[in-house]
């Protein structure tokens, strides 16, 4: 799809921000296929903010001619020289020249140049690909102190409605009413639940949202998010090694059944042609890295620190993208949602899945917490520098007994109030704060200046 508008990214600012760094390192952007990471690069390449003469982009998929750019070793001059031999228009303009290398995952060994690029300051660098954390242990040995990273995702609910057109005051707007408790009107409650699901039911996706824009109708936008699944299918089959990659598939395919159950907890023995004595860990980690999902690791006892606190082999597991979760079950369900925003049988996963896309896309890690032998279950919990906050995300409307338990307990210590997202306007009740599910976007930014009653 070859749209000619370009939908503005928080990448946008992060480049700009970059080139004006007088010691900027080169720079390594990670993320997902299809998200978008090449479209933002060429648009700030040809920028007038960026100020560049010259834009060099090199793709180790497409053309296998620029794997022999390190012939002569690693050294700035050697690789100019081996890409003038390929393409003798390419211009090399010092202070003027941007260098893409696009799908390093297909050539790790690129990253050794970084050192060299760094060193040597002339020419700025990115390097970008998809699947780069299966492969990041290898670049990041080869390129260690000498580049940043960026994390990019797909578009979050922030960047749909930039698309649609909605400002920075009317999103300003909604984090005030959030600090402030103070609910939404009638019309902003529809307007916004609107939006909220059908981004949910489109994803992140930049092809997709632009189809969507476009003509505003879901009828085609399926079929991209059925491309991507199968591209990412595809992806499996030619990049996993060390792994069984039909197990890996395997496990990819159990993902939305498994959302479909009421105890969510992501279990390998519930995965189809499961073979008793392989382990599944390291295929679901596979998963996690290449961007495809997002593990929800269960802690231990919900307490602060969390990173430290957790059970290795025992998580939950989501779909990194929301729409594309959508587009893989069943057709009867999938249809009920284009035409009803119906969630159906499958809303407590839907609602669950959103607001762990969310908060990933925030740079949160994900966590839960189970007691043994109780039904005693909380769906994710966040921090400040005071407490531990458990999240509880309600599809129904039935009473929140595992929060107010986490609450009430003493032996919850670092526990003092807690968040429940749901269709319901902004309220606080018992050491409960209430958000509608269109919020969970602006959860970190709300926390940095959250004052809660319970600090008061």
């Amino acid at each position: 799809m070859n749209d000619a508008y370009y939908l503005y990214r928080k990448i946008d600012s992060y480049l700009l921000n970059w080139r004006k760094e007088e010691n900027r390192m080169p720079l390594i952007i990670k993320g997902a296929r299809q998200i978008g990471k090449t479209e933002s690069i060429k648009h700030f390449a040809s920028s007038t903010e960026s100020n560049y003469e010259s834009f060099i982009n090199i793709n180790f998929s497409e053309d296998l001619n620029y794997r022999r750019i390190i012939a002569d070793g690693y050294r700035t001059d050697d690789i100019i020289k081996n890409i003038s031999l390929i393409d003798n228009n390419i211009k090399f303009i010092p202070g003027k020249t941007l260098i893409l290398f696009d799908e390093v995952q297909a050539f790790p060994e690129i990253a050794t140049s970084l050192k060299f690029f760094k060193e040597d300051k002339r020419f700025d660098v990115i390097a970008s690909g998809s699947l780069l954390g299966i492969n990041y242990e290898r670049i990041e040995s080869n390129s260690v102190g000498n580049k940043l990273d960026y994390e990019m995702t797909s578009f979050d609910f922030e960047e749909y409605l930039w698309a649609l057109g909605y400002s920075d005051d009317q999103i300003n707007n909604i984090l005030s009413k959030m600090l402030t408790l103070t609910p939404f009107n009638e019309n902003e409650m529809y307007i916004y639940n609107k939006l909220f699901i059908e981004y949910t039911i489109l994803g992140g996706m930049p092809n997709i949202l632009k189809e969507y824009l476009k003509n505003k109708t879901f009828e085609n936008t399926i079929n991209y998010q059925h491309q991507i699944i199968n591209d990412y299918k595809a992806d499996i089959k030619k990049y996993a090694s060390g792994i069984d990659k039909a197990r890996i598939l395997d496990v990819f395919n159990s993902i939305p059944n498994q959302l479909s159950k009421e105890n969510k907890k992501f279990k390998l023995s519930q995965i189809e042609n499961r073979s008793p004595s392989y382990d599944y860990n390291g295929c679901v980690t596979w998963l996690n890295e290449a961007g495809v999902i997002n593990q929800c690791h269960c802690l231990n006892f919900p307490e602060l620190p969390l990173g430290g606190n957790i059970i290795s082999n025992k998580y939950k597991v989501y779909m990194a993208d929301t729409g594309l979760l959508i587009s893989i079950l069943d057709d009867e369900v999938q249809d009920d949602l284009r035409a009803n925003k119906n969630l159906g049988v499958y809303k407590g996963a839907i609602y669950e899945n959103m607001i762990a896309e969310s908060f990933t896309k925030q740079g949160y890690r994900l966590y839960y917490y189970k007691r043994d032998n109780s039904t005693l279950e909380e769906d994710f919990f966040l921090r400040n520098k005071d407490f531990l906050i458990p999240i509880e995300v309600k599809a129904n409307s039935n009473k929140s007994k595992s929060l107010n338990e986490l609450i009430s307990n003493n032996k919850y210590s670092d526990i003092k109030f807690g968040f429940k997202l749901s269709k319901n306007n902004i309220g606080y009740s018992n050491h409960i704060y209430t958000f509608p599910y269109f919020c969970s976007f602006l959860m970190k930014r709300f926390l940095k200046e959250f004052i809660p009653f319970e600090k008061k």
